[in-house]
């Protein structure tokens, strides 16, 4: 028994100094996971790089040439917030690859990982927030496309709202949007979801994990879901220059175990992707990062998948 793990070299490419998006937590990420309890219990999967035509399963087809040919004008790149360079366009690529692997390997054996994607803040035409393609929005649309997955439902627990996701997929009646977030945080206009559910600042991890324990029955069962796709955001850490929330890291454990197993409980295939985190120190966020993965390994061991 083995979890599915996708990993690409790309996820790290060069940033300016000192940039407000650790990129340098998707090697770390992989460092710790290779010198872990599970570092044996991986099976490894080097994603493709996604072509304009899965691009455009969720963007239009402008939005993905100009991506591809880097010729953004300098308005839409600062709405992203990265530069759109070569080296930054294969990433975004491969990230996208690298969900839609994982949510293949989830459908084939359960469940899944990749480690890096939850570009949730791109939308059809445009990027921003750091996101570039919507791997989320890109990987639910083509499992409903090509027939793997007649039902998706999205959980999204990175601390801002998923507006992209959500307004990519609001008029297809196949996928449920489950956005739990800070009230009060980016983005400043929120999107429609399919459920919402706002938190104030300060929200620690009782509050937290009630408030998901009680929404997840209404997400998971009558219709039972194809596939699940979860982002995994470690923003909600109490630590997270970007959060506002006072998650721990118990929390945060006990948060991926919640999700994860009422999932495999079910039957449901399921498919982690990262989400952010905003620490400065990034080994400290590789292993909040982790803590998804390696609930995933053990619970995959317990379901025998």
């Amino acid at each position: 028994m083995s979890l599915s793990l996708v990993h690409h070299s790309c996820y790290t490419v060069p940033f300016p100094p000192r940039h407000r998006f650790p990129i340098g937590k998707f090697a770390a990420l992989k460092a710790h996971l290779d010198r872990g309890p599970f570092a044996d219990r991986f099976r490894h999967i080097v994603p493709e790089p996604a072509e304009a035509a899965l691009l455009e399963r969720a963007h239009t087809p402008d939005y993905v040439a100009d991506v591809l040919a880097c010729r953004l004008d300098p308005t839409a790149i600062r709405r992203i917030g990265v530069p759109v360079t070569p080296p930054v366009v294969m990433r975004a690529t491969a990230s996208v690859g690298g969900t839609v692997a994982a949510v293949e390997a989830a459908l084939a054996r359960g469940i899944a990982s990749n480690t890096a994607g939850g570009s949730h803040h791109a939308h059809a035409g445009f990027g921003a927030g750091f996101c570039v393609f919507n791997d989320v929005a890109v990987a639910a649309c083509h499992a409903h496309a090509t027939g793997r997955a007649g039902r998706v439902v999205i959980i999204d627990l990175d601390v801002h709202q998923g507006d992209g996701t959500a307004r990519i997929l609001e008029d297809q009646p196949w996928a449920v949007t489950f956005s739990m977030h800070g009230a009060r945080n980016f983005p400043v206009r929120k999107a429609r979801s399919t459920i919402d559910i706002e938190l104030p600042d300060g929200t620690g991890d009782a509050a937290y994990l009630d408030q998901l324990e009680d929404a997840l029955p209404g997400l998971l069962d009558a219709p039972r879901p194809d596939l699940v796709i979860y982002l995994a955001g470690v923003d909600p850490h109490r630590d997270d220059r970007l959060g506002r929330l006072a998650l721990t890291d118990r929390g945060l454990a006990a948060r991926e175990h919640l999700v994860l197993d009422r999932c495999l409980a079910r039957g449901i295939p399921v498919a982690t992707v990262l989400g952010g985190g905003y620490d400065e120190d990034v080994e400290a966020l590789a292993r909040r990062h982790a803590l998804a993965i390696e609930t995933a390994v053990r619970l995959a061991e317990a379901y025998r998948l």
